[in-house]
């Protein structure tokens, strides 16, 4: 794979991932804290939500590193009457809904890109549970530091299907440059902004169970 083998990927891509997350906590420094203390006042604390994520493989091991991702809480801790949380659907406020449609609550992960858990454009980091899912060439995703946006999140971000998600995912690894970063980083924004192309959570379904039943249709047409 040319792109990830090349000096830009290497070398340069996390020298510009620690200055870039720096100057974000520097200059945004009283951004986290307005939206620390609204999520607070709405949601409660914790403020920050943190879940185990995979990252890139590691070259030693030949597995993904398991990391703790960063966000902004956005979902409350409702539940019913024998004590379970209600479905995310139901626990995600207004506000939260604000939050994720502007991208907003994804903030902390610029900490998991100063540690190198991540960078600033990359494949979306998913759940754990998927990682015996995939195929061989859908883990070629894991090549590359998840991010915190990415070429499937700018090409149609969850609205688009699992076989395209991981297409595009593949695709930014074979490709990953300097100006192709520039252009997801601009795209991005223009996302954001227009708040296009963005789905509840969930809403194509885990890919654990998508994959599982894709795999049951499959041994029932042989």
């Amino acid at each position: 794979m040319k792109g990830i083998n090349g000096i830009y990927n290497r070398f340069v891509k996390r020298i510009l991932d620690i200055i870039c997350s720096l100057l974000a906590m520097m200059f945004f420094c009283w951004l986290y804290a307005i939206i620390a203390f609204l999520v607070y006042i709405k949601l409660g604390s914790p403020v920050i939500f943190r879940q185990d994520r995979p990252g890139r493989i590691d070259k030693k091991t030949g597995k993904e590193k398991i990391f703790s991702l960063y966000k902004f809480r956005s979902m409350s801790n409702v539940k019913d009457e024998n004590g379970e949380l209600l479905p995310d659907a139901q626990r995600l406020t207004k506000f939260g809904r604000i939050l994720r449609a502007t991208s907003l609550d994804e903030l902390p992960e610029v900490w998991n890109i100063l540690k190198g858990d991540m960078s600033i454009i990359g494949p979306r980091p998913l759940a754990v549970q998927y990682l015996p899912y995939y195929t061989d060439e859908e883990r070629k995703r894991h090549a590359v530091r998840p991010g915190l946006s990415g070429w499937a999140q700018v090409n149609g971000r969850t609205a688009a299907n699992w076989e395209k998600r991981f297409k595009y995912d593949i695709e930014y690894v074979e490709r990953v440059s300097f100006l192709f970063d520039v252009k997801i980083i601009i795209e991005t924004v223009k996302k954001v902004i227009k708040r296009s192309n963005i789905v509840e959570a969930g809403s194509q379904g885990d890919f654990d169970k998508y994959r599982i039943k894709q795999r049951e249709e499959h041994r029932e047409k042989c």
